[in-house]
């Protein structure tokens, strides 16, 4: 599997009233490094004939990320079928093997002139485990 990993630093504006990283800006990685991973992969053939929606996220938390930690996220596709693929996301403190939530989100490939699902084709699969 290809992993692809960054790296961000928690900011004041990622934190609720609890001040620990709002639940929806952990979505809000999950779809961006989805997003950088596709783009580092694909072609502009690909992207003017396919998009992705996601169909489902499932989270987990393990523990709170507070302002001021260093964030590692690493996302991979471990498996892809039919028109579905299932991406996760994993994020840790940075330099520690301590893991504070993994995403694992179900995303579906679309052909962008019927906007109807596709099957993904196999050069596609193949980007992700070469």
């Amino acid at each position: 599997m290809k992993r692809f990993e960054k790296q961000l630093t928690v900011g004041p504006e990622d934190l609720d009233e609890l001040q620990h990283v709002n639940n929806v800006r952990y979505l809000e990685w999950v779809q961006q490094i989805s997003k950088e991973h596709w783009q580092e992969l694909s072609n502009p053939e690909w992207d003017a004939r396919y998009f992705w929606v996601v169909r489902s996220h499932h989270m987990e938390y393990f523990r709170p990320a507070l302002a001021g930690d260093r964030l590692l996220l690493t996302t991979y596709v471990p498996e892809a079928t039919g028109p579905l693929s299932l991406r996760v996301v994993e994020i840790s403190l940075a330099g520690k093997d301590v893991m504070v939530a993994r995403c694992q989100t179900q995303w579906c490939l679309v052909d962008d002139t019927s906007k109807r699902p596709c099957r993904i084709p196999e050069a596609i699969r193949a980007c992700f485990y070469l």
